[in-house]
Order: structure tokens, then sequence, then C-alpha cells
């Protein structure tokens, strides 16, 4: 996967041939998708822990985004090849040296935007990702610009521009109810970033200074879906970042159909060893390291750095009837380190169903509790509106000074015109609260406001 820029260009040159046959152009699609996103976060007690240095009272930023998206068909003939295109531009609207806040010029930036050598965000940042395609009857290969959202790897898109990969990645679904996955990554780029950087976990880039934490271009994934029935589907994927981390995850998914309503079952279990120099002491001095909780040193401090050793499994239970779904779920890490995931420490998205909009609720020893309700507004005159309130609460956190817990609860309203010019466009506001006891986390109030629309082109 080295000469992955070459096997690219290769492919396009091919493409570029062909492109005028039938099928390339005429199955191409290509859409403009546009999003206002404001964010305001207040953080409460800095001064607990060493993170008070680094981290100020309030960040606050603003800016529009615009993600051109061109998806191609394939030419015709037993092997057909194709291209996609992704262009990111993020436009600075509001934020202040003061909001934006970033205490290292070399760190990744801010909640939104990068950071100019002066401190404060930069006024843009865009990006162009390219991805060649090969399809021979139902297996379809990738190579270039990629976007997994798979339980071993997902991008996050939580920001004003969404992450991105590079790599490779083949997809067959020659068997009928059973989809195969296997591929490579090699970078990622951020959310808040126009560049790629190698691949990374918590604790391996802890510091302020992101940019000089430890980094890999391997991390290998395979697994499959297979669909047991049109209810139930079975999963089984495995991912290792080289040199940090080996993970295996187990997953059923359920929908049962009662006399009133239904009841989805959602089960996930993950397990996570050690790898190569993580896995090694004298490696682990080289900073390839963990985050978790591995007991005290001879001064009786709290060991927080060592190696990937987790279990997580988890359950979530979610019972719809009409407008109304009503969640339940429950999950419990083990071992000495967090759960462990890609995280470059620019912002990343785990597989968790304690995933939320301020925590992850992920650390070691940590059992959260977890309740849901949404409602569908249509059935009463209003479509289009939804909205969802959660809370979490994790308790039994390991530390030095003995169990810590924390808790999360996030409301979220959101609308989309349903009809007339402007069908699609959609607003939503998010607001969250995070109270923690763990050192180094931060009390956090949080909003955030968006409005979306995508236009289409082709």
């Amino acid at each position: 996967m080295t000469k992955s820029p070459l096997a690219l260009a290769v492919l396009l040159g091919v493409i570029a041939q062909q492109a005028g046959a039938a099928g390339f152009i005429e199955d191409s699609k290509a859409t403009l998708g546009l999003r206002n996103f404001y964010i305001n976060a207040d953080n409460r007690n800095v001064a607990r822990g060493s993170n008070a240095a680094s981290t100020p009272n309030k960040q606050e930023e603003w800016g529009q985004g615009f993600q051109f998206n061109y998806i191609s068909g394939f030419t015709e003939g037993t092997v057909g090849v194709g291209v996609d295109a992704l262009g990111l531009l993020g436009v600075r609207l509001d934020s202040g040296k003061g909001t934006h806040y970033n205490p290292s010029s070399n760190a990744y930036g801010g909640i939104v935007f990068p950071t100019d050598s002066n401190g404060e965000a930069v006024n843009d940042f865009a990006s162009l990702g390219l991805t060649g395609k090969v399809k021979v009857s139902k297996t379809e290969a990738r190579l270039g610009t990629l976007q997994p959202k798979l339980p071993v790897v997902t991008y996050n898109d939580g920001r004003l521009l969404p992450q991105t990969f590079q790599g490779g990645q083949i997809t067959s679904n020659e068997i009928d109810n059973l989809t195969l996955i296997g591929g490579k990554l090699e970078k990622a780029k951020g959310r808040n970033s126009s560049s790629s950087d190698g691949l990374s976990i918590s604790g391996a880039n802890s510091s302020s200074d992101f940019r000089n934490g430890t980094y890999n271009n391997e991390f290998y994934y395979a697994g499959l879906d297979y669909k047991v029935n049109k209810d139930l589907v079975a999963q089984y994927y495995y991912g290792t970042l080289n040199e940090f981390y080996q993970q295996h995850f187990l997953g059923l998914t359920h929908t049962l159909a009662l006399p009133v309503g239904s009841l989805k079952s959602d089960l996930r279990y993950f397990k996570s060893t050690a790898d190569g120099k993580n896995d090694s002491a004298a490696g682990r001095d080289d900073g390839y390291f963990a985050t978790g909780y591995y007991g005290t040193n001879a001064s009786g401090a709290g060991i927080t750095r060592g190696e990937v050793d987790n279990r997580t499994w988890s359950g979530q239970f979610t019972y719809t009837l009409d407008s109304h779904a009503i969640s339940a779920g429950y999950q419990q890490v083990s071992g000495d380190s967090n759960f462990p995931y890609l995280d470059q420490g620019d912002g990343a998205t785990a597989y968790l169903i304690t995933d939320r909009q301020i925590g992850k609720f992920l650390r070691a020893g940590e059992r959260t509790w977890l309740a849901e309700y949404a409602y569908d507004f249509a059935k009463i005159g209003a479509p289009g509106l939804k909205a969802t309130i959660t809370y979490l609460k994790g308790d039994n956190i390991d530390s030095a000074t003995g169990d810590q817990s924390e808790w999360e609860r996030d409301f979220r309203l959101d609308y989309a015109i349903q009809e007339g010019t402007l069908k699609g466009l959609g607003f939503s506001w998010r607001n969250a609260s995070l109270r923690s006891t763990v050192a180094n986390q931060n009390d956090q109030d949080e909003n955030r406001l968006i409005v979306s629309y995508t236009l289409p082109l082709l």
C-alpha cells in the first residue's frame, strides 16, 4: 500500500481514457452539501488536575462548510472502473484567539478550525480527496480517500467538515445476505485539518503538542456482515494498528415485531490486546502507550499509560411505538486500559453505544447505564420535527484515589423542511452537559447549532 499514490494515478489514467463510456457518465451523481456550524463550549472546574493550564473557560467557533461529492458510475465491461471525488472547504465566520484557544502552534487546532502560526484560527481550510474504484461482478475495490463506517474504524462527522482516511478497501457481496470487507488504512485527515497524518491511539499522542506523538501507517481490518434473516444481522470484525493493538468485535442486531410496537436489540462485544511495541516495556518507552489505569508507582501516584488490555461489552434495547422510541442500555469496560480506537488527538469516533455529544464513557473499569427517549412530531401535524433526550451515568472508573464517576445529559431537536423550494433544509440544536469526578476531565456545557442543505448538481 506504500505505492498507493502511483497505483491511484495509473487507475485514474485508465479511467480518463474511458470517461466517455456509457455508464461512467450516465450513472454519475454530484451534490454540494452546505453546513453552517456553531459551537459553544463552557468548561467548568478547569483548575482541577494538570489539564488546567491548557483548557480555557470558554471555547466558541462558527463557520460555513462546503462539501462537494462526485460519485461516478462504472465503465462498461466485465471490469468496470470509476472515480469519486470529495472536495471540502471550511470558512471561518467567527473565532477569536481567546475562544479558539490553542496553546501550541504545532497542535492540530481548536474545536472547529486549524490553528494559524499566530495561535488564531485560520480564515479557511480545504482539501480534495480522490478515490479510484474497480468493480467485478458484485465485488468492488476502492483506493484513495475513504470514509469507513465499521465497528473497528468509523470516520468522525461531528464538526464543520468530516474526517477522512487514506487507504484501500475491498467489499464483496457475491454471496447472498453476506458482505465481506477488508482493507488497509495509512493516514487520516482530521475534521479540523487539511493535511493527512499517521494513525495513533490516545496515550501515544496525549501531550499538548499532538504532532510530536507516536504514529503508525498500518491499520489492517477485515470482517463480515451476515443477514441471518430479515430481522437478524450478525457481525464479526478484526482490526489491528501495527505496534499498538489488535481488536476483535462480535455484534448482533435484531428487530422483533410485537403485537404493539417493535423491539430492537443491539449487542456488542470487543476484545482488545497489545501488539508489537505496545506489548513491550521498551517499546512503550518510545511512546507506544495506551491510556488507562495500571496501579500506582512507588510514590503512590496513579500510572495512567501502559499496554492495551480491554474487554468491552454492551447491550441496548429500543422499544418503538408509533411516534415514541424508548431505549435502555448498559456497557461494561474491563481490563487495565481504556477502550482503544483510532484517535490522532483531533477528534475521533469510537463504535460504542456510549459515544455521545461530549463524552465516550470508555475508561478502564467503567460501567455505564443509558436511557433515551425520542419523539417524532409528524403524527401531531409537524412532519420533519424530532426530539431526543439521553442520559448516561458511568461509575466504577479505576483510579489511584478510588472509583470515579461521570454523567452526561444530551438534548437534540431536529427539523427538516418537507416541501417547497427549500425542501430538505435542516436545522439542528444540540445541547449537552457533562459532569465528572475524573482527574483532568472538565465539567462542560455545550451547545451546537447546525443548518444544513444538500444541493443536487447531477
